[in-house]
């Protein structure tokens, strides 16, 4: 994730090279990330956030504590933005008391720069900040400010969302397979149909809703479709992978 940030903001000329500095307990993670953008590496936290103002936090929540300590007092008066889930914002002020947080949850479509991303800010945020997290998240995809309340669903929705969609096409393309379509043709058929379906609801912004009646003609071939998948529940369990993926998130966060 931290490299599809950092090549999202150099393609879209948030920054140049020269501005980021990443670094990596990883000397191989940090040399690919070099030779792929060319930007600054180096192995220390507290030299490659001592003269930042903006520091991103793209760690596995066990680290969390071990890489702000690292940075230790080079993180005061900056603005810290924590991508790291399951760790709220006042868990890292508890880290970094001298900085200013926001706490945003992307999802993988990052790495082809169509990633949705939510961000929550803490009292201190001021609007600068909020443009200049505006400014990196949009580089990547979409982004949207909410309350940090939100977040653990947004998780459940968004975060997690990417897999469910991939069962969603695997399983439609199995579908057709098992109609006799050859396996890659179901498979591109598949994707295909769901960017197609995608990209039309986000181009008429109209409900869901509308579009599906769009496709449904009485007594056809969508309707006996869709009997089939109501009848199963598919709508209940989608709704229910949600809310077990928030749960989820708000267990790890320590609600």
């Amino acid at each position: 994730m931290a490299s599809a940030i950092v090549q999202g903001m150099l393609r879209a000329r948030v920054c140049s090279a020269s501005d980021i500095t990443a670094s990596c307990p990883e000397p191989e993670l940090l040399e690919n990330l070099r030779d792929a953008t060319s930007v600054n590496v180096i192995a220390s936290n507290a030299e490659a956030v001592s003269p930042a103002s903006v520091v991103i936090l793209c760690v596995k929540p066990s680290d969390v504590a071990t890489a702000l300590g690292q940075a230790g007092a080079s993180l005061d008066g900056k603005l810290l933005i924590s991508i790291v889930a399951g760790q709220k914002i006042c868990s890292l002020k508890a880290l970094a008391p001298g900085s200013r947080v926001i706490r945003a949850m992307p999802n993988t479509a990052a790495m082809v720069g169509r990633a949705a991303t939510a961000y929550a800010c803490d009292a201190t945020v001021g609007a600068s900040d909020k443009s200049v997290a505006a400014a990196v998240f949009s580089s990547i995809g979409g982004v949207y400010p909410v309350g940090e309340d939100m977040l653990d669903a947004v998780t459940g929705l968004s975060g997690s969302g990417p897999a469910y969609v991939y069962l969603m096409i695997e399983a439609l393309s199995d579908g057709g397979v098992a109609c006799g379509l050859p396996r890659k043709l179901a498979l591109d058929l598949a994707v295909q149909t769901v960017i197609g379906a995608a990209e039309m609801l986000g181009a008429t912004s109209e409900h869901p809703a509308v579009l599906r009646e769009m496709v449904t003609s009485p007594a056809g071939t969508t309707m006996a479709g869709l009997s089939e998948l109501e009848a199963r529940g598919v709508r209940s369990a989608f709704i229910e992978a949600v809310r077990a993926a928030a749960r989820r998130a708000g267990e790890l966060s320590g609600e």
